[in-house]
């Protein structure tokens, strides 16, 4: 039996049918964006960041300055450190909304980072089969969403989960499972029609890894099974692939652009992408020969590097006990500054 705030939802869980809502008609500008969710804590760290004149300046200032205009922040459901979570989530939405600049939200549904190789319930969900889960999701987009609204602060999109290639909430929404592909749907799908129920007008991202690889037939599963999207989000790190050359990768990664706008009819975006900051003149070439593949393409509406602040060898605290080593595609130099392949990726 459900208990506390959890059972409170049942209403609101029960109010979330698997229906999908009329996709609407995307036609905002292309989105030129950076995923800055560590920023809070490296600040609180005492990371300062310069500007293209080598002045101390507001991470958000230089971002600005270097042609970007959207911000994508992750939340987590209950990490234990709080970086991440609603608070500090909407600590940066204030400031990016400050700035001026568009906003998306990405939802991992976990207490920690959720990918391809991790999708972990959070720990107060762990006791629910799927209907409880169904309505745990549903229950949690709205909180969140419901209080960037009290602050006034309407983002433009969502993420419904976070590289959800091999589906949510394992072991329950694991694709691999039994009746996997109708669970995660049922998952993902609580969460799309709860992100309306606050915002109607939102723009609901599914987001699967791996931009090279032909997502058209996954995105065929996950619409067979009755899942819900407005726009299809892809990840994109052209270094990370010893047997395939970064130029390949792009061509790759702008085919299946091509392919799955031209089979769902959706707007694509790739809500991450990833260079190598210790190789600046390749990642460069790299940035230019991608917008020489994908700029103008039909359907694609925007693109979003991750965690480009993260410079110098930081990390956060937590990786130490864990034995990881710092994120090594930031594109800021060593000095704190936007590198000239971040400015490329958005200037003319």
């Amino acid at each position: 039996m459900m208990k506390g705030r959890l059972g409170l939802t049942l209403l609101i869980g029960l109010a979330l049918l698997t229906s999908c809502s009329k996709t609407p008609q995307y036609d905002a500008s292309f989105a030129h964006g950076a995923d800055v969710s560590w920023l809070s804590e490296m600040e609180h760290d005492g990371v300062v960041f310069h500007n293209a004149q080598g002045e101390t300046d507001d991470c958000f200032a230089i971002l600005r300055e270097s042609g970007c205009d959207a911000i994508r922040l992750r939340v987590w459901v209950n990490h234990a450190t709080g970086w991440s979570n609603v608070p500090d989530m909407l600590t940066l939405a204030w400031r990016a909304q400050r700035a001026g600049m568009r906003l998306m939200i990405d939802l991992h549904y976990s207490d920690f980072f959720a990918d391809p190789q991790r999708q972990d319930i959070p720990a107060a969900w762990r006791a629910l089969d799927l209907d409880e889960l169904c309505i745990a999701v549903g229950a949690h987009t709205v909180e969140v969403l419901e209080m960037l609204k009290a602050a006034d602060i309407e983002p433009e999109w969502v993420q419904i989960g976070n590289e959800t290639t091999n589906g949510m909430l394992w072991p329950v929404g694991a694709l691999k499972t039994e009746n996997g592909w109708r669970n995660y749907a049922r998952l993902s799908n609580s969460g799309y029609e709860a992100a309306k129920q606050v915002f109607p007008n939102i723009t609901c991202i599914v987001h699967v890894d791996n931009a090279f690889i032909p997502r058209v037939p996954w995105f065929k599963h996950f619409r067979e099974a009755g899942g819900c999207w407005d726009m299809i989000g892809l990840s994109h790190y052209p270094f990370t692939q010893d047997t395939i050359a970064p130029e390949q990768m792009n061509s790759l990664c702008a085919k299946d652009i091509r392919q799955l706008h031209d089979t769902f009819g959706c707007p694509v975006m790739l809500t991450e992408i990833g260079i190598a900051s210790w190789l600046p003149e390749a990642s460069e070439a790299c940035i230019r020969d991608f917008r020489s593949k994908t700029d103008g393409l039909d359907g694609y509406v925007g693109v979003f590097y991750w965690e480009p602040q993260v410079f110098g060898g930081w990390k956060p605290a937590e990786y130490e006990p864990l034995g990881w080593g710092s994120y090594p595609m930031g594109a800021f130099d060593p000095n704190g500054c936007p590198m000239e392949a971040f400015r490329a990726l958005f200037n003319e």
